[in-house]
């Protein structure tokens, strides 16, 4: 069976490995989700992330970022905003600012998977996909 929304399955599985406490989390591979990861690698979200191809099939294992100890979070919040169902576009002025500007919105645009702060900076807009903070 095919899944309806694979990013939204990507941001579920960091979620929930997160609420878990967790240190690594499996994710499927595609080149968008590894986009993704980049820039929560980039953003100081997560720790690293690998691709890892085991036969046919690649995963990406991303491994979580905590504070001290495990109870402080760095990642306290993942939406999906842009959805199946509904899409979210959003033009270069109008590019969403995440807790005023504390989180991130990752929006993809014609320049690439980019964040909001890249995206104010090139002039584009383009599609939300979600917002981390």
């Amino acid at each position: 069976m095919t899944m309806s929304d694979p990013i939204a399955d990507m941001l579920t599985r960091i979620r929930n490995a997160n609420t878990a406490k967790h240190d690594t989390v499996d994710i499927p591979a595609s080149k968008m989700k590894i986009a993704i990861a980049d820039i929560l690698y980039n953003e100081g979200y997560i720790t690293r992330y690998d691709i890892v191809e085991d036969g046919a099939f690649k995963t990406i294992r991303v491994t979580l970022k905590y504070g001290a100890d495990k109870n402080e979070k760095v990642i306290s919040g993942l939406k999906r905003i842009s959805k199946p169902g509904l899409r979210v576009y959003a033009n270069s002025e109008e590019l969403p600012k995440v807790l005023g500007g504390l989180g991130t919105a990752i929006i993809s645009t014609n320049q690439g998977v980019i964040t909001d702060k890249e995206a104010r900076k090139l002039g584009v807009g383009g599609e939300v996909l979600a917002f981390v903070w």
